[in-house]
């Protein structure tokens, strides 16, 4: 029960789909890489839900999504997470010489502390026809779940409810977990959506149901996925997708990053060796560092 789980879910006469995800050893093999302060692991945790959630909805089978979020003025500069066909990889950039706000153990410090002012961006890139759509809005609300709901609002304008939550055990390993549910772009053919024709009984209903779930159930191993979903919706038909594998998936290696630096014109491949002719290149994602003779 305590392992990494995306569940897919729809609500078919409430006009309304959903995922449900919780983390385990794929978080914490990523979180492993870097030596994060808990304000800003929870945040790149909190970033991993989120980039999951949006993955297996927006671009399940092929492309990349990526959830970003860059600021100015508080201790995070960037923190960035994607998704590619269940494969999840994050990280974020500190200013070392900024301080963390004072936070209680086991709460999430403010969006605002953290990053300063600034954007999220979600970006999906699609490997079939190598279009890439991007949608920017401003970092808004005290938190995460807040900016995302707030992107969808703006950017995507659908109803959509976003819950985080990441939680250290008393053995220093992470769980984090996340629900968003949203009403359909189109219930049937040829109707009207929900923010333009204001009917909007069905979603106020799956909005407050979705509203009831609480940290501890999305953080808790023990709690099957599927039995928090009956908790939520039992008074509706839940349809529940397939389970949808989850890994850790940085993609460096000194194959790729050697095809990558081939493509460069040698006069350029120059100026980035070393006294040693060596280029090294770093991948912030797993924190390690590659050395290249090229």
């Amino acid at each position: 029960m305590g392992g990494d789980r995306l569940l897919g879910f729809t609500i078919p006469w409430r006009a309304a789909r959903g995922r449900v995800v919780r983390l385990g050893p794929t978080l914490n093999e990523i979180l492993a890489a870097h030596a994060y302060p808990e304000p800003v692991a929870r945040l790149v945790a909190e970033a991993l839900v989120l980039t999951a959630m949006l993955g297996s909805l927006f671009r399940p089978d092929d492309g990349q999504m990526t959830v970003q979020a860059k600021g100015e003025g508080g201790p995070i500069r960037l923190l960035v997470a994607d998704w590619r066909q269940g494969e999840l990889r994050g990280y974020a950039s500190q200013d070392l010489d900024r301080r963390y706000p004072p936070v209680e153990e086991g709460r999430s410090a403010g969006l605002e502390a953290m990053l300063g002012t600034g954007y999220l961006a979600i970006t999906l890139d699609q490997t079939a026809s190598a279009e890439r759509y991007q949608g920017i809005v401003a970092l808004g609300g005290d938190t995460l779940e807040a900016s995302a709901q707030g992107y969808f609002a703006d950017s995507e304008q659908l109803p959509t409810l976003v819950r985080l939550s990441a939680r250290r055990g008393a053995d220093g390993r992470w769980t984090a977990g996340g629900l968003i549910v949203q009403h359909l772009p189109r219930a049937e053919e040829g109707a009207a959506r929900l923010h333009v024709d204001g009917e909007r009984e069905d979603w106020a209903h799956v909005e407050a149901l979705a509203a009831t779930v609480t940290g501890d159930e999305l953080t808790d191993p023990a709690l099957p996925l599927e039995t928090l979903l009956w908790r939520l919706f039992n008074e509706d038909e839940v349809r529940v997708l397939p389970d949808v594998a989850l890994s850790r998936g940085c993609r460096c290696s000194v194959a790729h990053i050697r095809s990558v630096l081939e493509q460069f014109p040698e006069e350029e491949r120059v100026g980035m060796r070393n006294a040693e002719g060596v280029i090294a290149v770093d991948c912030e994602f797993c924190s390690r560092q590659f050395l290249l003779a090229l």
